[in-house]
């Protein structure tokens, strides 16, 4: 007689096959998972830690080429021998040297008549007539060099071969630093030329009527001596364009 073998035993069998295999699956999902995650997070932790190396480096070679540009001005300034009163010339230096001698300040500021206009006349006043442009201070730095301007200032900061003065609304940036109204510039030089190429540029003239017309401030000031601290040349790197290759 034949030895049968119950059905029920068979499907038994095969569900806990299944459900083993199921078991590892879910196992090697996990691990591999896992896995993922770890790498992932010690991936990001080098990154961090990479990004800080760099910083840390570069700061540092930041600091060695201003020590190193302060120490090529001052042998320069030795070698030179310059005299009170010096032209803006760096030579073959890497900082333009201090110099002192007598010049003038010009100072521009906004407007304060628009408080009393703005009561009347609310948001239909046009605010532009009332605050200092870019072109505004633009005017007076290219007359001053124009009347024999040696060396200049805006804002207390020294003006380079690279520097760009740009307005934003009233606030002006100059060299990654933000200023407010009233702005100055002063410059080192002949004053009675500088004045002269101030009352004979045209643009500043414009500037004048808008001063007797709104309020604008505009002021001209002599100055016995004027002194101008030793400025790095180069302020920021310079950036060169690239041919795609």
């Amino acid at each position: 007689m034949a030895k049968r073998t119950p059905k029920h035993g068979t499907r038994k069998t095969l569900i806990g096959s299944i459900s083993v295999f199921l078991v590892i699956i879910f196992a090697g999902f996990l691990l591999v998972t896992n896995m993922r995650v770890n790498r992932m997070t010690t991936v990001s932790s080098d990154a961090a830690e990479l990004v800080e190396n760099r910083v840390k480096q570069a700061d540092r070679l930041q600091q060695e080429v201003n020590e190193l540009s302060a120490q090529v001005g001052a042998l320069s300034a030795q070698e030179d021998s310059r005299k009170s009163t010096a032209s803006e010339n760096a030579g073959s230096s890497t900082m333009l040297p201090a110099v002192e001698g007598p010049g003038i300040t010009v100072t521009l500021n906004d407007s304060s008549m628009w408080q009393s206009v703005a009561d009347t006349a609310g948001s239909s006043v046009d605010w532009d007539k009332y605050v200092v442009h870019q072109q505004d201070v633009e005017s007076v730095v290219n007359a001053l060099w124009a009347g024999g301007a040696e060396s200049m200032e805006v804002m207390g900061q020294r003006l380079l071969p690279t520097s760009a003065v740009i307005c934003s609304g009233n606030v002006l940036l100059l060299q990654g630093k933000k200023y407010s109204p009233p702005f100055t510039i002063s410059a080192i030089g002949p004053p009675a030329l500088m004045k002269y190429a101030l009352d004979n540029s045209q643009a500043v003239q414009i500037y004048k009527q808008y001063v007797g017309a709104f309020g604008l401030g505009y002021e001209v000031k002599d100055e016995e001596r004027l002194e101008f601290a030793g400025t790095p040349l180069l302020l920021q790197p310079l950036q060169y364009a690239r041919v795609d290759e």
